[in-house]
């Protein structure tokens, strides 16, 4: 491997979310598990339909070319990409290509990875419309118009990644910028997202930014999760080594070829050239659109706080770790989750040792989504807050989160039906001290006699006693006062 070097370029198709109706159709654009149920005659290609630009799809597409650094165009253009596949009813998809400019051109996402901040070119990103999903059968295949038409963000980047672990960190980073920013879910589950990969190798001392000295371009369409892309990657990688050891890959084609995930590997569809003639040309039913550098800077203000600048104000101020910031903002939920709970005025470390440990460690063992979790932010503030006030101990705490998730109870609900709160009266502790001490009169002695740590048996008995009830700093303060009197 050391042998060579690897360029990767990735495609990263996004669907716009929560536009109410498509880009360029009145049908809703939400996600739905009946087929075929959102479309109005636009999407079917039907012949008298003309198309009508979503104003809010165009402004989360500028939004998201902002946030890459990217140039934004004077004026909007739409094209005709002509292809003919049963997923594209018109026989062309409304599209856009680099002339006229679409949305965004050479911007740039910097990000972390593995400690190191790293920036990846990105070429262009335009706006298009979706094509229907197919799903092929061994003797049929159906076909779901719902897909057709929903606003697609592209994002084309430059061959700057050089592994499969880069690239899977990449398009992370791009799925938390388009939740933070409102631009879409990106729900793999629902097929908002999917990508195309390209991979080539090179001798490992040549100059990758000299084209001349890239190897040939193997592009892997349609891969629909990033764990796929992970893996055609790597297969890729070895597939490519491997033809270079043997002496055949001078002899490889440029090539498109589908990733297998029952199989993990790559298989060859078709031969591809550098440039296929989709025969574009400027859609003749969307007039170009002015967009005025007033409303440029009116989404430039809109643009909402992104996981870094959270991480920076969690850390900074709230004193959270790098490490357990990092956790919180992964996901916007947890984020949103995390903001929430500490509304409440509850210490923000407190609230982020419960979510990184034990809510996300609930949520991961019972394969659950924060944003369907039974306990509210309101709930586990309440709970933190009783700890803090010593009404019930850290141990009980726990034990009550658990309790209010199987029973669907909220906390403090769980607390008054069992009499859990914790014993914070002086006077009852220390009558459980004073009998501790009759019971344990060696451990006066023990004490006194340079044996400290004894004390931690005896507020166990005090706590083994009052069924853990008793506040434990005030036991263990008393029981060494009690002691030391004696």
């Amino acid at each position: 491997m050391d042998k060579y070097k690897v360029l990767i370029g990735l495609e990263m198709h996004c669907e716009i979310s929560e536009t109410n109706t498509k880009v360029f159709s009145g049908a809703r654009n939400t996600f739905s598990e009946e087929p075929n149920s959102n479309i109005r005659p636009v999407d079917m290609g039907f012949p008298g339909t003309l198309p009508v630009v979503n104003k809010e799809a165009v402004r989360k597409a500028l939004m998201a070319s902002m946030i890459l650094n990217c140039q934004q165009p004077e004026y909007l253009y739409f094209e005709r990409k002509n292809y003919y596949y049963p997923d594209l009813p018109k026989g062309y998809q409304i599209t856009q290509e680099t002339k006229p400019a679409p949305v965004g051109i050479y911007g740039s996402l910097t990000f972390d990875f593995n400690g190191q901040e790293k920036t990846i070119r990105i070429n262009n990103i335009h706006l298009e419309e979706d094509a229907a999903s197919t799903d092929h059968f061994s003797s049929y295949s159906t076909i779901d118009y719902n897909r057709a038409g929903v606003p697609l963000l592209e994002l084309v980047t430059e061959p700057d990644l050089h592994s499969a672990e880069e690239a899977v960190a990449f398009l992370e980073t791009m799925r938390s910028v388009y939740q933070y920013a409102g631009i879409s879910e990106a729900d793999s589950k629902k097929g908002q997202i999917r990508c195309d990969v390209n991979v080539s190798i090179m001798g490992y001392d040549l100059d990758e930014m000299d084209p001349n000295n890239w190897g040939t371009k193997i592009e892997i369409k349609n891969v629909n999760s990033f764990g796929g892309v992970r893996d055609a990657i790597n297969y890729e990688i070895e597939r490519q080594i491997e033809a270079k050891e043997n002496g055949t890959y001078d002899q490889m084609e440029q090539q498109t070829r589908r990733f297998d995930e029952e199989t993990g590997t790559t298989i060859y569809m078709r031969s591809k050239v550098d440039a296929i003639d989709y025969k574009y040309f400027v859609e003749p039913n969307i007039p170009k659109l002015k967009i005025s550098k007033d409303w440029l800077e009116k989404i430039r203000s809109e643009i909402p706080e992104l996981a870094p600048e959270r991480k920076l104000k969690y850390m900074e101020q709230y004193g959270l770790s790098d490490y357990d910031a990092t956790i919180l903002v992964k996901e916007k939920n947890v984020s949103d989750y995390y903001e929430q709970t500490i509304k409440d005025n509850v210490d923000p470390k407190e609230v982020s040792n419960w979510i990184t440990s034990i809510v996300l460690g609930y949520l991961n063992k019972n394969n659950l989504l924060i944003e369907t979790f039974f306990l509210t932010p309101k709930m586990l503030s309440s709970l933190i807050q009783l700890v803090n006030e010593g009404k019930i101990s850290s141990k009980q705490a726990k034990e009550v989160f658990y309790k209010s998730l199987e029973e669907e109870k909220e906390p403090i609900k769980i607390v008054e039906a069992s009499g859990m709160k914790q014993i914070g009266s002086s006077d009852e502790i220390l009558k459980v001290i004073e009998e501790v001490l009759t019971e344990q009169p060696q451990g006066v002695e023990q004490y006194k006699a340079g044996r400290t740590n004894i004390v931690d048996f005896l507020v166990g008995q005090v706590m083994k006693k009052t069924k853990g009830q008793a506040n434990p700093a005030m036991a263990r303060s008393m029981m060494i006062e009690e002691i030391e009197k004696r």
